[in-house]
């Protein structure tokens, strides 16, 4: 389920593969898991509900930890009938924990629904597509009665590395009970005895220097593997194993700061979408998106617009590709954003993300709201009260959120980045320069002045394929064309210090909604690389462009 091994001592056995699958369509069938169910002809634009189900075999009475890593977009959970855990958004995951399961055969189900209705505010007809299924890795653990529930890295930098290490540890029985935690990272270790109540939950906190440890940069991600152990009574009765890595990321004044020298981000954002898997994209894929980037010399990705697969975090990390995270929500108005599910929805997406991801030292910069309403004071205190959310959670990072609220805007006072969208050339014939001008104008007035700016969308669409001497509208010249004089305006003014090319690869858009009518194939076509990932003419132009010093 991840790109390094995270257990020496406790059990896990993978439930990917294939299950039992259900749908009113189809009928009883195997599919594969992780996947897609729009991989099944006959479900190819199917919206709504199936069930999955599959059989596993216990060798000795255990407690268990079922884990599901992305589930799309609503899961509930059933052990041998009962119903264990509900579960909301395709894109964080989630675990179920049943105790003293007895040997033998058992029956997992999980109830998927893909649907949209007022009981789902963030995945709505949109610009990109919900798929249906378990689109991510699912395992199965057996836990001791007292296990480690995570790991939290923070470090931090003067005149050396120093560390936060935060190891949460939890007692599953109604009894009392003692145990031993040992730590190890950079050859330091710590051991500290531990007493738990029943069914108590406890963290213990390790802060020490590391003045010999490496700096993680994008030049150089060296990481290093944190080791925590439990012992019981003389023996190890269970473990965990995380990977972090030293780097601090900062904002002073206009610049922004990967341990201490300023960088310039040249990124892409990036849909987990590929027209021969959909969402459930594997590792072989998110290894090709990643050397696609870094070819075309990229130093960047967002993860636009939800958090992504953990394993492409990973990835990530060992490439030293600086990750821009954001949590689920796009392009919401206000009316969508008063629904009264999505306070509750954002806040366990928020928390997912951050608590799930926060020891990645690719993620710089944590998102939220992209292009939402930011225009009204209801729109403003839900911004103003995500960003405390995450403030809540992790200082290490600087928070932004993506808007194109041009003039209207009240919320660029919040963020540490301002990141705006911006589609001179292709929605219109505004002069870019001009446009920028006015842009930055209007943020110095509105909050926004003294603090980084990033273009963090711009682009054109095109149809793979679709040449045009006269470079018109969709085809690869004319996007090429957009995507060159945008890159020579942003990337030579010392205002902005990033930005993020709309997008990597073409991806599929919902039938519902009207997305349908600027948007050939039923496609959102701006990618430098089709949903297939075959480049278009952009590719070399921004390989051309993004190679040249900055």
């Amino acid at each position: 389920m991840r790109i390094f091994r995270q257990h020496n001592i406790r059990k896990i056995q993978t439930l990917d593969g294939i299950w039992n699958f259900e749908s009113e369509k189809t009928g009883k069938m195997n599919i594969n898991v992780p996947g897609c169910w729009e991989m099944i002809p006959a479900l190819e634009n199917y919206r709504g509900k199936c069930i999955y189900e599959k059989k596993i075999d216990i060798d000795s009475t255990a407690n268990i930890r079922l884990v599901f890593k992305g589930v799309s977009h609503t899961a509930d959970v059933y052990f041998d009938g009962q119903h264990v855990r509900r579960h909301y958004n395709a894109y964080t995951p989630f675990d179920c924990i049943i105790k003293n399961v007895s040997k033998g055969e058992h029956e997992i189900k999980v109830n998927v629904d893909n649907s949209f209705g007022e009981f789902s505010a963030l995945h709505v007809p949109n610009d990109y597509y919900t798929y249906g299924g378990i689109i991510r890795d699912t395992a199965l653990e057996k836990l001791p009665d007292i296990y480690i529930e995570s790991i939290c890295f923070v470090p931090g930098y003067d005149k050396k590395w120093r560390a936060k290490t935060k190891v949460s540890i939890v007692n599953l029985s109604g009894e009392e009970k003692e145990c031993s935690l040992k730590i190890k990272l950079c050859e330091k270790k710590i051991i500290k005895d531990i007493k738990l109540m029943p069914n108590e939950k406890k963290k213990i906190l390790w802060e020490e220097d590391f003045p010999e440890a490496k700096s993680w940069s994008h030049e150089d991600p060296k990481l290093y593997l944190i080791e925590c152990e439990l012992i019981e009574n003389g023996e190890i009765t269970d473990d965990l194993i995380e990977r972090c890595g030293f780097r601090q990321i900062e904002t002073k004044g206009e610049g922004i700061y990967l341990n201490g020298e300023k960088i310039f981000l040249k990124g892409f954002n990036r849909h987990e979408d590929h027209g021969s898997v959909g969402a459930a994209i594997p590792v072989e894929l998110m290894m090709k998106d990643i050397w696609l980037m870094k070819d075309m010399g990229a130093n960047a990705v967002r993860t636009c617009h939800y958090p992504n697969d953990e394993r492409f975090l990973d990835l990530c990390d060992e490439e030293g590709l600086l990750v821009w995270e954001e949590n689920h929500a796009r392009g919401l108005n206000l009316e969508q954003m008063l629904n009264p599910n999505f306070d509750e929805q954002c806040r366990n997406c928020i928390d997912e993300m951050v608590n799930n991801h926060i020891n990645h030292p690719s993620i710089i910069i944590w998102g939220i709201l992209n292009e939402c309403a930011s225009e009204f004071k209801e729109g403003r205190e839900k911004h103003k009260r995500q960003y405390e959310q995450i403030r809540g959670l992790d200082t290490s990072r600087p928070l932004t959120s993506a808007t194109c609220r041009h003039k209207n805007d009240i919320c660029l006072d919040l963020p540490d980045i301002v990141s705006y969208n911006i589609y001179s050339g292709w929605y219109n014939n505004d002069p870019i320069y001009e446009t920028l001008e006015d842009f930055i104008g209007y943020i110095n007035s509105a909050g926004g002045a003294g603090k980084p700016l990033i273009i963090s969308e711009f682009g054109a669409g095109a149809i793979y394929g679709f040449r045009d001497t006269a470079h018109r509208r969709w085809s690869e010249e004319k996007q090429s064309d957009i995507i060159e004089e945008s890159l020579n305006v942003y990337m030579n003014d010392k205002r902005i210090s990033g930005v993020f090319i709309w997008q990597l690869c073409d991806c599929r858009i919902t039938e519902e909604g009207d997305f349908y009518l600027s948007r050939a194939c039923m496609r959102n076509n701006k990618g430098v690389v089709d949903i297939y990932r075959r480049p278009k003419i952009a590719y070399e132009t921004v390989k051309r462009i993004f190679k040249k010093p900055v």
